[in-house]
C-alpha cells in the first residue's frame, strides 16, 4: 500500500517539494561549512549577505582577511563543483567587491573567495582562492 499523503499530486507540487528539499539541503551544507570555518578560528560576519550584485553565502574574517565562501552541495564533490557556472562566479566577485567597498579600507582590504564543496555524507572540501 502506498502512502499517498507524502506523494505530490501534481507536477507543480513535485517541483515545490524538490525546491524545499534543495533549500533545506543548502542550509544544512552552509551550517556544516560554517562550523568548519569556526573550528579553524574564523569569525563569521555574515550569512546569505545580499548586495547590489547578488548574494554571498558566508563571509568570515581571520587575520585581517575577509573570506567570502560560496557553498555548493551535491552527491559528489565533482558534481558540487560543476554547479558553479561562469556567470555565478562573476556575480560572486562583484558581490565581494560591493561588500569590501563598504569597509573602512575599501578595496584596499585583503580578501579571498573560497568555494566549499559538500558531498552527500556531509564531508567538506574547501578550495581557497577559487575565483582568483
Amino acid at each position: 500500500m502506498t502512502d499517498h499523503a507524502t506523494e505530490p499530486s501534481t507536477p507543480d507540487a513535485a517541483r515545490v517539494l524538490r525546491g524545499q528539499r534543495a533549500y533545506l539541503s543548502g542550509l544544512n551544507a552552509e551550517g556544516r561549512v560554517t562550523d568548519h570555518y569556526l573550528a579553524l578560528g574564523y569569525e563569521r560576519l555574515e550569512e546569505r549577505w545580499r548586495g547590489a550584485a547578488g548574494e554571498i553565502d558566508l563571509i568570515f574574517w581571520k587575520d585581517e582577511v575577509f573570506v567570502f565562501v560560496e557553498v555548493k552541495a551535491s552527491k559528489r564533490f565533482a558534481g558540487a563543483a560543476e554547479h558553479l557556472r561562469p556567470a555565478q562566479m562573476k556575480r560572486i566577485m562583484r558581490s565581494a567587491e560591493d561588500y569590501i567597498g563598504r569597509q573602512p579600507k575599501g578595496l584596499l582590504s585583503d580578501m579571498r573567495i573560497d568555494v566549499a564543496l559538500v558531498d552527500e555524507t556531509g564531508a567538506i572540501e574547501v578550495i581557497e582562492n577559487a575565483l582568483m
